[in-house]
């Protein structure tokens, strides 16, 4: 699966979990932080930085969503892996 994609399922994944994922330009000194799951308003947001790369991106969606039980959720098996990594 390309990153592209990788990237898209992931992001499906969210919203069928009912969890926004915001892109936001995080400060320049703070670029190694790739963002991550938050608590906002006392509702789940996974926060990632646009100016990371790609494969930041991905993996950062993919910690967070970690963090639900997906048990019960039907994710295809390349993104199920991504998950277990």
């Amino acid at each position: 699966m390309d990153d592209h994609t990788a990237l898209s399922q992931l992001e499906g994944l969210a919203y069928m979990l009912g969890i926004p994922v915001r892109y936001e330009k995080i400060a320049e000194e703070d670029v190694a932080n790739t963002g991550g799951l938050c608590r906002l308003k006392g509702e789940c947001v996974i926060i990632v930085n646009s100016r990371t790369s790609m494969k930041d991106k991905i993996q950062t969606l993919a910690k967070a969503l970690k963090n639900f039980d997906l048990h019960d959720v039907y994710v295809r098996p390349a993104v199920r892996e991504l998950l277990e990594r």
